[in-house]
């Protein structure tokens, strides 16, 4: 019999995960496909120097028409828009669990 491996609880089958801008939330497309699009289509786009169509791209793929809908309501300023942007690229990423705490020190013996 070939061996087999259970890596469910491995696993985050828990869905996508959400932005929260005051009362509202904001679900963020965080599968993989979606995820590998973003990473290659932007890899060399420098976040200061995005096109609007560039971030229009970014918006389009990291957030579920109902999200987008929500955000449309919010009327946020192009400022914010960039950063709720940002943050969703961060939170799809891992990137915002890299920047949080501090560095590991080693231990010795």
């Amino acid at each position: 019999m070939a061996k087999k491996v259970n890596i469910t609880d491995k696993l985050e089958l828990g869905g996508n995960p959400c932005l929260v801008i005051g009362n509202t939330e904001l679900e963020v497309n965080a599968d993989a496909a979606t995820v590998l699009k973003i990473m290659d289509k932007y890899k060399d786009t420098d976040a200061n120097n995005t096109s609007v169509d560039e971030m229009m791209g970014m918006y389009e793929l990291i957030f579920p028409e109902k999200s987008r809908n929500e955000i449309d309501e919010l009327n946020l300023s192009f400022s914010d828009f960039q950063i709720v942007i940002e943050e969703a690229m961060n939170l799809i990423t891992g990137e915002e669990e890299t920047k949080a705490g501090e560095a590991q020190t080693h231990t010795t013996t």
